[in-house]
């Protein structure tokens, strides 16, 4: 069996680690400082909050998509929400605007419709700068026919005096070189709203932690832009970045199937329900003491005695990913060590087929593991009380 560092950890489990979480909000607040700008956290992809308390040493604000998210800003986190939503409703807007210091609109109609009621709140709205380098399209929203954002062409000459700010997001995992082309395309498209309001949100995406981001070359753009506009409070509201690479989901192999020759670890995880981005994006994510071998890599050892697709235990008959190489072959019982599977996981996660969820687990400094969250039968019963 492989050594497994987390043998004390319930299976499955995702084990956020603290020391590697402290490094990424410490470079982001050093980042922030220099820059003279604010980070806040996106809850889209990290909400455990039961760890609010560690991300309260380095940052004061995060941001919400829903009236869930926003109360679990002023209720958990402490201080009101940085919200956006694609459309807000009758029946929960009063209650979001109690939550929110801001509040985007997406559209103008939304925003003459509900302004009068964000009273006490800074209002903005998104601004679509119809262009982006997300190459994926499900997560590109400067698509041709995107449902998001006003463009240039559509703003009035005038904006309402209510409208304090613009919110923009075209990044997903992107370098700062990508969003100096972005702020080159806003200042084109928006430049002449830009002295008159108050604050510039730049959304997420800006994959600030990851090894190869260059920290500097982001850190003199914002102060450059910040210059050129010093009337503008720059946001930006990263959620991947925050949980980067801090921590992995644990399971173990259940069975292994051989089909022509193909073998298939089942695991007791499934992609589709605990890991769903590795499908939607897709992408095959890292797995401790193992190989990946991605498309033409896998050809002509898929049926190498170490080889092996990974799947889940869905019914769904494209619950599984492959191909990695171990150093040895697989037994039931075995140790499968998801990497970096903190961010866009638990908030994404769903219980199709009654699956049993993963537990959430802490590792502290000291090296104890506390586990935030077991998962029972009564959780999948009550969703649908």
């Amino acid at each position: 069996m492989y050594n497994n560092p987390y043998s004390n950890s319930p299976s499955p489990c995702y084990i956020l680690e603290e020391e590697k979480l402290r490094r990424n909000l410490s470079l982001i607040k050093s980042i922030a400082d220099r820059a003279g700008v604010e980070f806040i956290l996106a809850f889209k992809a990290f909400a455990l909050w039961k760890t609010f308390p560690i991300f309260r040493e380095y940052i004061t604000h995060t941001t919400a998509s829903s009236l869930y998210e926003a109360r679990l800003a002023l209720e958990e986190f402490g201080s009101k929400a940085h919200t956006y939503s694609p459309a807000y409703e009758d029946e929960t807007f009063d209650e979001i605007v109690k939550c929110s210091s801001h509040i985007s609109f997406n559209s103008l109609t939304q925003f003459e419709r509900f302004v009068r009621r964000a009273e006490g709140v800074s209002c903005g709205v998104r601004i679509n700068p119809e262009y982006s380098e997300i190459e994926t399209d499900l997560y590109n929203p400067c698509a041709p026919g995107s449902r998001f954002g006003v463009l240039a062409k559509d703003l009035p000459a005038e904006l309402p005096k209510q409208i304090e700010g613009f919110h923009c997001h075209c990044h997903c995992e992107s370098s700062s070189y990508a969003l100096g082309n972005t702020l080159r395309h806003i200042e084109e498209k928006f430049g002449a709203w830009l002295p008159k309001i108050k604050w510039l949100n730049l959304g997420g995406g800006h994959l600030v932690t990851r090894a190869d981001y260059d920290v500097e070359h982001l850190i003199g753009l914002l102060q450059a832009f910040r210059a050129k506009y010093p009337n503008l409070k720059v946001i930006l509201e990263p959620g991947s970045a925050f949980a980067w690479q801090t921590g992995p989901l644990v399971s173990r192999v259940v069975d292994i199937i051989e089909n022509h020759g193909i073998k298939t670890a089942i695991l007791n995880v499934s992609f589709t329900c605990h890991m769903p981005d590795c499908l939607e994006m897709p992408y095959w994510p890292r797995v401790r003491n193992a190989e990946t071998l991605e498309g033409e890599d896998a050809v002509g050892h898929e049926t190498e005695p170490c080889v092996y697709r990974l799947g889940g235990n869905s019914c769904l008959s494209g619950d599984f990913m492959g191909y990695w190489r171990f150093n040895r072959t697989l037994e039931v019982g075995d140790t499968i060590i998801f990497e970096d599977m903190i961010h866009y996981t638990t908030v994404k996660t769903n219980m199709f087929n009654g699956i049993h969820h993963p537990s959430l687990a802490l590792l502290h400094l000291d090296g104890t593991l506390n586990i935030l969250r077991n998962y029972q039968y009564e959780d999948y019963r009550d969703r649908m009380d």
